[in-house]
């Protein structure tokens, strides 16, 4: 069952074009990843699914409500993680949740067992009347999730939760993340850069320049790359290349000064190569197919590259949106 359905959604900013006639579906208990480069649509899309943005044309819909015309039903389906931080540091993690829980209104006879449950779960009850500006970034995440979690949202919007993070702290929200859809009930909508990350999910869609551009599981999606991607380091690789293409039929691409091509049984021909060009190689490595070598190979760049000035437009009308969501 589909708990979020997007129908030819697209979305402009002026002469700009964010996202452009984008359609997929999120099945319900799933952890569903939307990964592109920064200026791709992503968090464009995210914000007119939390109802932030109204789109400039096609529908959108999360537990059956239409995020445009019904926007204060699909504000009490959803839970939000943004990329920068919320939380009012000022207060305890305890009161963070409790003005949380009074926003949503969340019962008053419901309160504590929720906070406590949520403090408990992703493993800061010790630390619950403790100042927020006391808390490391990891353990601000952490209590950003659980915030989220309050009111029992149906679909959990995580928008690069772990940016910012050392991998010990990455590590450690993550083992919590991967619970909650079958602890919490709860549908898991995540973008990350991190593309070892999105090897959780359940599903990807891939999104550059305003347009799905492919999608399926993990496994799926790393067929496509068509085998195992071989790095090689010579002393010449402007000769080297064109060599090796031309000996064994195969394309090889440059990347950050190492030479790169994909074969189906890459620990066979590595052999073969420094048989062919000898003392050229400095040094070779070999690695399965993963998704960043997926994203490399569809969109053919970086997923940090950037559109500054589309990313910045973008930036600034969501600033708007979000006041006038403040204020009402």
């Amino acid at each position: 069952m589909s708990i979020i359905k997007v129908e030819n959604l697209s979305k402009d900013f002026g002469s700009i074009s964010a996202v452009k006639n984008v359609s997929f579906e999120v099945e319900e208990g799933t952890i569903f990843g939307f990964l592109g480069p920064n200026g791709a649509g992503k968090t464009t899309t995210i914000n007119i699914l939390c109802t932030l943005l109204s789109p400039t044309s096609g529908k959108a819909f999360i537990s059956g409500h239409n995020c445009k015309d019904e926007p204060s039903s699909v504000r009490k389906s959803i839970g939000v993680v943004f990329q920068d931080t919320t939380l009012d540091k000022d207060l305890t993690a305890y009161e963070n949740l409790l003005f949380h829980a009074y926003l949503y209104n969340v019962k008053r006879s419901d309160r504590k067992a929720r906070i406590h449950d949520a403090l408990h779960f992703l493993d800061l009850y010790d630390r619950k009347n403790d100042l927020v500006k006391t808390f490391s970034g990891g353990m601000k995440r952490r209590l950003e999730v659980a915030r989220g979690l309050i009111h029992k949202p149906r679909v959990l919007f995580l928008d690069e939760p772990t940016l910012g993070l050392d991998p010990q702290s990455r590590a450690h929200l993550w083992e919590f993340i991967v619970k909650l859809p079958e602890m919490h009930n709860v549908t898991i909508f995540m973008t990350t850069h991190y593309m070892e990350e999105a090897e959780v999910c359940n599903k990807i869609a891939i999104i550059d320049n305003g347009e799905i551009i492919t999608r399926g599981t993990p496994t799926e999606l790393k067929k496509t790359v068509g085998g195992d991607v071989i790095y090689i380091k010579t002393s010449d690789n402007m000769k080297a290349g064109p060599e090796i293409e031309k000996l064994f039929n195969i394309t090889v691409n440059d990347k950050n000064g190492e030479l790169y091509l994909t074969v189906p049984k890459g620990d066979a021909l590595i052999p073969e190569i420094i048989r062919t060009i000898g003392e050229k190689v400095l040094s070779v490595r070999l690695q399965r197919p993963t998704l960043n070598d997926v994203f490399l190979k569809i969109t053919g760049k970086q997923i940090r590259e950037e559109n500054v000035s589309s990313n910045d437009t973008m930036k600034n009308a969501v600033r708007s949106y979000r006041k006038k969501f403040d204020r009402n």
